[in-house]
């Protein structure tokens, strides 16, 4: 894969400090016009987000299909960035997700004892997005 096939340009790359990284990697990514940025020394925090949405991503979905080739892993990776940013629910944001506000709480005794729930599968079923049917 050539990195002009993402279809932008790509200006860093942020990465850590360890020895698995050769001097020959840093190198050829500046020939690419890519600038290396390296994370702090013993700051484990500073690039943790990014490795808890790898971690999620691998559990969550790579784990539990089988990828066919590179349009296959786009489309998924695509699939999963939508339903991680719009529909599941993050301990962090009090259940909500990044795009999607909290809804409002079911006070009405009535409907919860009829409560309709509606399950969305994508992904072949993969993942699951649940949500009130009107």
């Amino acid at each position: 894969m050539d990195l002009d096939d993402a279809g932008c340009r790509a200006r860093f790359l942020v990465r850590d400090r360890d020895g698995k990284f050769p001097a020959f990697m840093d190198e050829v990514l500046a020939d690419a016009g890519i600038q290396t940025v390296l994370t702090g020394i013993r700051m484990p925090r500073m690039n943790s987000i990014m490795e808890r949405w790898v971690q999620s991503c691998r559990h969550e979905l790579l784990d539990r299909c089988l990828v066919w080739n590179e349009r296959h892993l786009r489309h998924a990776l695509r699939e999963y960035e939508r339903f991680h940013n719009q529909h599941r629910a993050h301990q962090a944001l009090a259940q909500a997700a990044p795009l999607r506000p909290v809804p409002d709480p079911i006070t009405d005794p009535g409907r919860i004892i009829d409560l309709n729930v509606r399950r969305r599968d994508r992904l072949g079923g993969v993942l699951h997005e649940y949500s009130h049917a009107t």
